[in-house]
């Protein structure tokens, strides 16, 4: 015998609120409507599903073991339209979000973190790419959110950019190093050491190349390259070699690494960091941990730029 889910379900609601009123309420139902299931529920069973005469109304044997099957899919109906309104309302989901690994290693992870105290049924996947690669995920859909840079010229029509955070690079290295005890710095003192390379794709890397011709360098000696944020702060900290980092990492690491910045003032590029997503979002949760990274920035913004303010640059 085949039933209606539909069926099972006002019985066991009827059960449920002890009568056929208070179930038609709390199914969003007429009375009569749910009388004319129960009726035909009775007529497909042919016994009767409660107690004659018992107020409230009380099942019989068959009427509860039915009611039982119902109360399974009234419980899923109820987790189903309690997940939908939690994914309405950005508290649950999931968000694919990705970025320049060393503003993502430094700032966001923990940011997403955070996050997930307030947020705990949003499931965060996060990657790391670059620009070109970034804005096709978005397109494909494959990525709600992206930690990139942008310079002056503006994001694509079918994107939203809203920047983090002025892009300042520094010329970074450990805290003992050498060049850091002479009184005066020369700009071509950089090319007596060995340079950590940024990652390829990387626009630190195109940096690195505007700020040697700005010091009149031809070249310089690259003894590493390839490495996580994790690994050049390593590399670092035992050498005395020296490398370009955004000022930001520099300062969220300033009092757990032994790496700091070398005053050498440089080149700046005309860009800054910000998210990057799709014109018309789709994802609440995305736009809910959007705006924890901007209220995350809001705070850290002011101390970073004091940080910045403090360095006397050199020449």
């Amino acid at each position: 015998m085949k039933f209606e889910e539909k069926h099972l379900v006002h019985l066991a609601a009827v059960v449920e609120y002890g009568g056929v009123t208070p179930a038609a309420e709390q199914l969003g139902l007429s009375q009569p409507a749910v009388s004319r299931t129960l009726s035909a529920l009775e007529k497909r069973v042919g016994e009767p599903l409660f107690q004659p005469g018992r107020r409230p109304l009380r099942p019989t044997d068959i009427g509860a073991e039915l009611a039982r099957h119902g109360r399974v899919i009234l419980m899923a109906s109820r987790e189903a339209a309690e997940t939908m309104a939690s994914f309405r309302a950005g508290s649950a989901g999931k968000v694919r979000i990705a970025g320049v690994p060393f503003f993502m290693d430094a700032f966001i992870s923990g940011m997403i973190g955070g996050f997930q105290r307030i947020a705990p049924d949003i499931l965060v996947e996060q990657g790391y790419g670059n620009l070109g690669d970034l804005e096709k995920a978005i397109i494909a859909k494959r990525l709600d959110l992206a930690i990139c840079p942008l310079g002056t010229i503006k994001s694509k029509p079918e994107f939203r950019f809203t920047p983090i955070l002025k892009a300042r690079n520094v010329v970074a290295c450990r805290t003992g190093h050498p060049l850091l005890r002479r009184k005066t710095l020369s700009r071509t003192d950089v090319a007596d050491y060995p340079w950590i390379a940024p990652l390829p794709g990387s626009p630190l890397l195109a940096d690195l190349h505007t700020i040697l011709l700005n010091l009149g360098l031809n070249e310089i000696c690259i003894r590493y390259t390839g490495g996580s944020l994790l690994s050049v702060l390593n590399y670092l900290e035992q050498t005395d070699a020296l490398t370009i980092l955004p000022h930001s990492v520099t300062f969220a690491h300033r009092k757990d690494r032994k790496v700091t910045v070398l005053p050498l003032d440089i080149p700046q590029p005309p860009r800054s960091l910000g998210i990057l997503r799709a014109r018309e979002s789709l994802s609440p949760a995305a736009d809910q941990l959007a705006a924890h990274i901007l209220k995350e920035f809001d705070a850290l913004r002011a101390a970073i730029e004091r940080h910045q303010t403090s360095i006397i640059w050199g020449p």
